[in-house]
């Protein structure tokens, strides 16, 4: 055997050692990955989801109750009305990509990174969502009322942006997999639509009082009329008293929810550390993180159709009050008819959370999606007949579960194609969800402006009794084919976005090889700072009259134990020369692809056959001096 084999056979064997000991530190670092990503507990899932109920039900009290409260309680012009809504919705949206940078580049306090926002914006947000039901006293002015509906508006909104930016991103550091983050989300939509289903309780209770005082004053200019009594002005619009203490009594209610919530969410999650919680590079500007988020193709398709779907939502529900009380004749049944919208989306949601995992997401949205378009249909072309629209709520709670459910649970996918293909742009969590806050409210203010600025161009008077057919018309208009019209804009989109059910699975692989590689390399890197064999000692052999080869001292516990295996010894080896180390690991890769001896340099060739000699000699010193 040539000297070239032997070393060959002694490498292999040492090669075959090395990778037992690999599998073992493989075998104990899944074991650490699975005690630390066990999924999540159910107690902070519920406590997650509570945290979404302040947003849900005070957007439902604003989309049904704000534009009649400002037109019919505080009777303020539709043009001024309009120009409240739209200001109102764009300014939230503005804010939530801003919150969401700054949220990113806010440091972690001892509660986490995310948590600190939503409980300090909290107090902000009760006190100004009191404020914004409140008349004035120069409610006789008109420019002082659209100054303070605008501003505590706007202010509302800002604080809502910093409480609910924060809490949807923590989706991403709840800990799990990507089935638990699904799975939380799912959880998140069904206590949002019962959130929902409990504001449209209360908001229908004030909107009885309303309708209720409404028509007594409507009766009352009818016996004026048939007392032959001019009317005056004030008589159709006068001041509806006890409206506005229901309005005030409803503000109130869910401001205390909102603080029971807060409350909730704060002692019940634990914001976890997340995958790509260190910061990686030098930081980039808002205007350059904004342009990466922009720029790629999933997030843009997916904002897009989210974008087009919710404005059609938000315009058809948004303008069904004043279509049933004007259009349908069946204002006194409205709060019946939300309520089987809602209790349908909230069973609607696990249905639907079940379907996506057996049909994907995208296949389950398209299926969800459109049946909107039917219901609508039916809406404009029945009218007086409770039963049918009672069936047809029930289709239209579904829709609306489709759209809370799935573009949430698509938007993780999203954030991880992202970090799959950008791993060096970390934190950018929060700008994710801000953007997509973002663009659900701007279809929001896009229908509240668009919807008054018809409604004012139509015609409509504050107050009136009996609508004009422009109103009617333009109820018609706002309730079914424009918003089918958006909502066949946005399912394109959504057929144009990249991310199925394939690739979905590829990205978690992809991702779960990057979590492990890196899990196992700060393993290694922890070990071998621990490991006393890996710090700089000298090589020492002791034989039974305690003389050593290079002087060492004789009571030192280190050297006293026979080396364990090739790898520990040249480890020992290793502090004397770091080329025997270079040339014993490329020696290791060269027998990957074997090799001719005179491929080898000579010099390598020496080094470790002395490594492995001065090995062997080790071994049998070890035996002979401590038997």
């Amino acid at each position: 055997m040539t000297p070239v084999q032997a070393l060959q056979d002694k490498l292999q064997s040492w090669k075959r050692f090395c990778a037992c000991t690999t599998a073992e530190q493989e075998e104990s670092t899944r074991k650490e990955e699975s005690r630390g990503r066990g999924g999540i507990p159910l107690c902070t899932k519920l406590c997650y989801a509570v945290g979404g109920i302040p947003y849900q039900m005070t957007n439902i009290a604003m989309a049904f109750s704000f534009q009649i409260f400002l037109l019919d309680v505080v009777q303020m012009e539709p043009l001024f009305v309009s120009l409240i809504l739209f200001i109102n919705r764009a300014w939230d949206a503005l804010t939530d990509p801003l919150v969401g940078y700054l949220v990113s580049r806010s440091r972690r306090s001892p509660i986490g990174k995310l948590l600190h926002w939503s409980v300090l914006s909290m107090p902000l947000g009760v006190l100004s969502y009191a404020l914004l039901w409140f008349i004035p006293h120069t409610a006789a002015s008109s420019s002082a009322t659209v100054a303070w509906y605008l501003t505590v508006s706007c202010l509302f909104e800002t604080f809502m942006s910093c409480y609910h930016v924060p809490y949807t991103s923590l989706n991403m550091f709840l800990g799990g997999s990507e089935r638990d983050r699904d799975s939380a989300t799912a959880y998140r939509m069904s206590v949002e639509v019962l959130a929902m289903l409990l504001a449209a309780v209360i908001q229908g209770q004030v909107l009885r009082v309303y309708i209720s005082e409404r028509e007594s004053s409507c009766v009352n200019l009818d016996i004026n009329h048939a007392e032959l009594t001019p009317p005056t002005s004030s008589e159709p619009t006068a001041p509806l008293h006890l409206t506005r203490g229901a309005f005030m009594t409803s503000a109130l209610v869910l401001g205390a929810l909102f603080f029971l919530c807060c409350m909730l969410l704060f002692l019940g999650v634990k914001e976890q550390s997340g995958g790509q919680d260190r910061q990686i590079g030098r930081r980039r500007s808002y205007l350059k993180d904004l342009k990466m988020l922009i720029g790629h193709i999933s997030y843009q398709r997916l904002v897009l159709g989210f974008l087009f779907s919710s404005l059609s939502f938000q315009m058809s529900l948004g303008n069904f009050a004043l279509f049933c009380i004007h259009v349908a004749g069946l204002g006194a049944q409205f709060q019946n008819l939300m309520l089987a919208i809602l209790v349908a989306a909230a069973v609607s949601v696990p249905l639907w959370q079940m379907t996506l995992l057996r049909l994907g997401k995208k296949s389950t949205l398209f299926i969800g999606l459109p049946l909107l378009i039917p219901a609508l249909i039916v809406f404009v072309s029945v009218t007086e007949n409770f039963p049918v629209y009672v069936v047809v709520c029930v289709l239209v709670g579904a829709s609306v579960a489709t759209l809370f459910l799935l573009p949430w649970s698509m938007l993780p996918d999203v954030v991880d194609d992202f970090a799959l293909q950008n791993p060096c742009c970390t934190d950018l969590e929060p700008l994710f969800f801000s953007c997509s806050c973002f663009c659900n409210k701007l279809g929001g203010g896009l229908s509240a402006g668009i919807s008054t600025m018809t409604l004012h161009l139509t015609g409509y008077k504050t107050g009136a009794c009996i609508p004009g057919e422009g109103v009617v018309t333009a109820l018609c208009l706002l309730l079914a084919p424009i918003p089918i019209v958006l909502l066949l804009v946005g399912l394109i989109f959504f057929y144009l976005y990249p991310i199925n059910e394939t690739r979905r699975q590829q990205i978690q692989h992809d991702l779960e090889r990057i979590r492990s590689r890196a899990k196992r390399e700060e393993v290694d890197t922890a070990r071998r700072q621990s490991s006393p064999q890996h710090r700089p000692k000298r090589s020492v052999f002791r034989s039974k009259t305690n003389i050593t080869s290079l002087g060492t001292k004789k009571s030192d516990p280190e050297f006293r134990k026979s080396p364990s295996s090739p790898r520990e010894h040249c480890n020992r080896i290793t502090s004397y020369s770091h080329s025997s180390t270079r040339s014993v690991c490329s020696l290791e890769q060269w027998f990957d692809e074997p090799s001719s001896k005179s491929d080898i340099p000579a010099s390598q060739h020496s080094t470790c056959q002395s490594a492995l000699k001065c090995y062997e000699t080790r071994c049998k010193k070890a035996k002979v001096t401590w038997v």
